[in-house]
């Protein structure tokens, strides 16, 4: 895959059904064990779908960004502006399709959504999830507070036990944007 035939761009409400695809296939493979399997399998697709629908047609304080390949969606990072008077905006998903995982799509996600804040930026990723964690330290992220995994649309039985989160964030969010 070159540089060329990648194509980065904002979100509209049309991409609803596919992004919430690629954020339901993304939990299947990374949140197993924090997140109940009856979830992930049989309310994710769903639960998502609603919720990229309601967000893509109401942007106001968000910027979702999608990359795509051969005409498919492979990526996206959804931004949630001055999420945090510390901490600054929130970047509250990054996926990228797993067979496409280390081509710099994600590094390019990062960075685009970095573009133009003149604020800090950080996210959430799980405890588990120690591959996303080295992918942010390997981008300058400083890994912040521990904290429990809220669950999805406020129901506790969606989550197994009580999975953890931490912080990771960018005080600077330019270095994202020189890494890419």
């Amino acid at each position: 895959m070159t540089d060329s035939e990648l194509r980065f761009r904002l979100a509209g409400a049309d991409d609803a059904a596919a992004v919430a695809e690629l954020h339901s296939d993304s939990w299947r493979r990374h949140y197993r064990g924090a997140y109940a399997d009856a979830f992930l399998d049989d309310e994710s697709p769903e639960y998502l779908g609603a919720m990229w629908a309601k967000r893509l047609a109401a942007r106001e304080g968000t910027r979702t960004t999608i990359a795509e390949y051969d005409g498919k969606l492979v990526g996206l990072s959804h931004l949630m502006l001055d999420a945090d008077p510390k901490f600054g905006a929130l970047v509250d998903n990054l996926h990228v399709r797993a067979p496409l995982k280390r081509q710099g799509i994600g590094t390019k996600l990062l960075a685009l959504t970095a573009e133009d804040l003149q604020s800090g930026i950080y996210l959430w990723v799980l405890e588990q999830n120690t591959a996303a964690q080295g992918f942010y330290e390997a981008r300058g992220g400083i890994r912040g507070d521990r904290q429990p995994v809220p669950p999805p649309g406020g129901e506790p039985r969606r989550l197994n036990g009580t999975p953890a989160c931490f912080r990771y964030y960018w005080p600077d969010p330019s270095v994202l944007v020189a890494t890419a």
